[in-house]
């Protein structure tokens, strides 16, 4: 007889989205993973019972920029605390008329503009898994986990967008109004700094990996539009962090009440197909 495989989730929570009062029962613990140290404390307990671990990706004092978010450390102390999947969320530009300031977009698709990070775990040293991993990321997001979220973003009448391309940035500058102007013309239909290389790491590491995109600005490229600024990104996410809380409160639940062992199965064979083992 089969057991269902017990879903346990992890949310990363982004710039103004990563506020522990979401988790009862909260409990503390800082580890070290073979990359390194986290971001910051891992931050253990439930939501509606399912076992839950969040972690503020920028630091909670939002101190680390994007380039210098150590990715890696991040997933593997998550996968290594037995998370079965990624929900996580994160600020963005958007780069379309039609997605305004407040919209949530369950991310489907990235562009990868970054120069300086690590995208993989399989990099030669003595302490990581042996091999060169070749990641496949025709789909690089979990279309079982990005439904549910859909749902429960219909359900709660929020304005959500079904799918869109995410353009990942260096940063920490924001764009220049001919980069944003490119970046349209590519087919990107938001903007941020921090999806690459999380979303390849989450795959690597075999975890049903899912983003909630909140939408705080038009980038520069939009005539008549206040050009991108800090204060009203934060302005933005302050009024509207409730929404991605609440997707987050009601969609947990519903992930735990399904049976992950098939999707968890294939991507785990996916991990192994990529692999190439150094000869002997």
């Amino acid at each position: 007889m089969s057991v269902d495989l017990q879903a346990k989730i992890g949310i990363i929570g982004g710039s103004g989205l990563d506020d522990p009062d979401i988790l009862e029962g909260r409990s503390e613990k800082y580890v070290e993973t073979p990359y390194g140290k986290p971001s910051d404390a891992l931050i253990t307990g439930k939501i509606k019972n399912v076992e839950c671990v969040l972690l503020a990706r920028h630091g909670r004092q939002h101190n680390i920029m994007p380039s210098n978010v150590n990715y890696r450390a991040n997933i593997w102390a998550l996968k290594e605390e037995g998370c079965t999947h990624l929900v996580v969320t994160t600020a963005c530009g958007s780069l379309r008329e039609e997605i305004q300031p407040g919209d949530i977009v369950i991310i489907d698709q990235f562009i990868d503009r970054t120069t300086k990070r690590h995208q993989t775990f399989y990099d030669g040293n003595a302490t990581s898994p042996p091999g060169v991993c070749h990641i496949p990321m025709a789909e690089p997001f979990c279309s079982k986990t990005r439904e549910v979220i859909l749902e429960v973003s219909k359900n709660l009448g929020v304005k959500y967008h079904t799918k869109g391309t995410v353009i990942t940035i260096e940063g920490p500058r924001f764009s220049s109004k001919a980069e944003s102007m490119m970046f349209r013309q590519w087919g990107a239909d938001v903007i941020n700094m921090t999806t690459v290389p999380e979303v390849i790491l989450a795959k690597e590491a075999g975890l049903c990996y899912a983003s909630i995109a909140m939408a705080t600005d038009y980038d520069c490229w939009k005539e008549h539009e206040d050009a991108v600024c800090v204060d009203k990104v934060i302005k933005t996410m302050k009024e509207n962090a409730n929404k991605a809380a609440m997707i987050l409160l009601t969609s947990v639940p519903k992930i735990a009440q399904m049976d992950w062992t098939e999707a968890l199965a294939n991507i785990k064979a996916t991990v192994q197909c990529s692999v190439m083992l150094p000869k002997h």
